[in-house]
């Protein structure tokens, strides 16, 4: 049971100008600004857009630091910001195919159409603190060079061509049934695949690692190679009735992740391989590989697999997965519980008589 406190206006008004002076800091360091995080701090920016689920930036970068940098405090703002906005419509299916890839690279085949390109990243990085960093030195323009306009097939549809990849069951308005949405209608198990898709998307990128590395540590038997990982920009479509014809609604960047697994095959279906799938905003690659694992691991009654671990338990996955959800639950028991604790206080109090009644009795 909880108990509401009364009389703590003040000390709330308190509380609350002590944290907006923390957030403020030492008033002889200039205020950090939002268009600072949204250029400097960018990965966070995409973290706190892909798991609030709002593409915005600048929305992104004010969660960042209204919150003081506590990226599951910007993402709850985030979201919470997304329930008040109006919902026009759905936008078309994006294709990543015709995406403008900013870092593109496989890990299961050296050479492919239009190249592996390295793009930003810290895979080559030395891992060592560089304090030039810190003293703001200038920083050298990139090399650059003429942009290759040749289309970069996805890995999974070559492999597809040659009947070696299970079909991508992509989402087809005339074929199937609408796709489904989280965020309007509450959740039943056994899900589909969608709205796996869309909960492993808004997930905590720490809880999906977790779960992914321990399918790579066997406790899925899954053993993945990266078919493709690709970060670029790729257009957003919105569907007009009144007009007949699709208008475009600008750019986004996200980072998509193709997992390469195999399958024995069954008496209706050849061997072959199957697929994970990840698609996060911004540049989220940990977490769009992350998600692919776990994309996996979740089909595993589709395939005939046994499920023997975490990460295949969609219950378990999805209803821990949410860090807003979770952080929620925990930072619960900060309220007051007085009368339960009163009520266990009583009970082992209680417990404790009738224990020391026996060992006197026994002695």
């Amino acid at each position: 049971m909880y108990v509401a406190v009364k009389g703590g206006e003040a000390a709330i008004a308190n509380a609350h100008a002590l944290l907006a002076d923390r957030r403020r800091g030492d008033r002889a360091v200039p205020a950090l600004r939002t268009e600072q995080i949204i250029e400097q701090l960018g990965l966070a920016v995409d973290r706190c857009m892909a798991e609030g689920s709002l593409y915005d930036r600048e929305l992104a970068a004010l969660a960042i630091l209204q919150s003081r940098g506590d990226l599951i405090e910007a993402i709850f703002l985030v979201r919470a910001y997304r329930t008040t906005l109006p919902r026009f419509g759905y936008s078309r299916p994006i294709d990543t195919a015709d995406m403008l890839i900013e870092r593109r690279v496989s890990a299961t085949f050296k050479d492919l159409p239009g190249g592996q390109l390295l793009g930003p990243t810290f895979d080559y990085t030395h891992r060592l603190l560089d304090p030039a960093i810190a003293e703001g030195n200038d920083i050298a323009e990139p090399v650059t060079a003429e942009a290759d306009p040749a289309r970069a097939p996805r890995v999974t549809d070559m492999l597809g061509h040659q009947g070696l990849m299970e079909p991508d069951l992509g989402f087809d308005p005339v074929e199937q049934d609408e796709v489904g949405d989280l965020t309007r209608e509450p959740l039943q198990y056994p899900l589909d695949r969608d709205l796996r898709l869309q909960a492993l998307a808004r997930g905590d990128e720490g809880f999906l690692l977790a779960l992914g590395y321990s399918t790579q540590r066997g406790y899925a038997r899954n053993h993945p190679l990266v078919g493709e990982i690709r970060i670029g920009e790729v257009e957003v479509e919105l569907d007009i009735p009144e007009l007949g014809f699709p208008v475009s609604l600008g750019r986004v960047r996200v980072t998509e992740c193709q997992m390469v697994n195999q399958f024995k095959g069954s008496a209706k279906v050849p061997p072959q391989f199957t697929r994970g799938y990840g698609l996060v905003f911004g540049q989220s690659e940990r977490k769009a590989m992350s998600m692919s694992l776990c994309d996996r691991a979740l089909r595993a009654r589709e395939f005939g697999e046994d499920i023997s671990a975490p990460a295949q338990d969609e219950e378990f996955v999805i209803s821990h997965l949410d860090n807003v959800q979770s952080t929620g639950f925990v930072e619960h028991l900060k309220l007051p519980h007085y009368v339960d604790f009163q009520a266990e206080l009583d009970l082992i109090r209680t417990m404790r008589a009738k224990f020391e009644a026996t060992q006197e009795a026994a002695e």
